[in-house]
């Protein structure tokens, strides 16, 4: 799996990995205020995790604040940054240009994670010849040729559910490496390939259930 990541003291945590980006999020922030220093307590007011479990984390990555100051914020960006490997660029396609997948190609703040998605996949004609936000939609049955031609990995996945293991095998197939799988659907992989789902339909599910609770109170 992409949740785990090496560090000098053994296999990072799954859900410390998943905080990181937050922590990240934040600081930028101070950082474009020119904060100079934070601690974990005041970063543990802002995103609701707790001051020691912050702590934690980072010393995870060897991140250590100072005695009574806190950390450096413009280094606390730059370590967190290299760690997670926004600062290096990543090619990326698009699988599926319908809506979700050609609102994912006009977010631009994907770039500013390392994420650059340089073409997208379709089997509608409409799409297919057509470009969003500059970005050419190709048909699915290109997807082999284009990644010899781009040498891209990374496939972010955006097909209706019921085709989702379909497209799946084509990418691999075609040589794609990793997948963020964006369906709701549990796509199988063979070992050496790099899976992330993301279901933005759990999520609300989660969500409506907790209402729920609230509101039964």
């Amino acid at each position: 799996m992409a949740d785990i990541k090496n560090t000098s003291k053994g296999l990072l945590p799954e859900p410390t990995l998943r905080r990181l980006p937050w922590y990240l999020a934040y600081v930028r922030l101070l950082d474009n205020r020119h904060v100079e220093y934070v601690s974990s307590t005041q970063i543990a007011k802002e995103i609701n995790v707790d001051a020691s479990q912050i702590a934690k984390d980072l010393s995870f990555i060897n991140i250590k604040g100072k005695t009574r100051i806190g950390y450096e914020v413009h280094k606390l960006v730059k370590e967190l940054t290299d760690f997670l490997g926004f600062k290096h660029k990543h090619s990326a396609f698009m699988i599926g240009a319908g809506s979700l997948g050609g609102a994912l190609m006009q977010d631009v703040g994907l770039a500013q994670y390392g994420l650059n998605i340089v073409a997208g996949f379709d089997v509608n004609p409409d799409l297919i010849g057509k470009s969003i936000c500059g970005v050419p939609i190709f048909g699915i049955d290109e997807l082999a040729r284009r990644q010899r031609e781009y040498g891209v990995q990374i496939a972010v996945l955006a097909v209706p559910v019921e085709h989702a293991q379909q497209v799946t095998d084509v990418i691999i197939q075609s040589g794609l490496k990793a997948i963020w799988n964006f369906t709701p659907f549990r796509i199988k992989v063979p070992a050496g390939i790099v899976i992330q789902n993301t279901s933005i339909y759990a999520h609300l599910a989660v969500m409506y259930n907790r209402m729920d609770e609230m509101n039964a109170k």
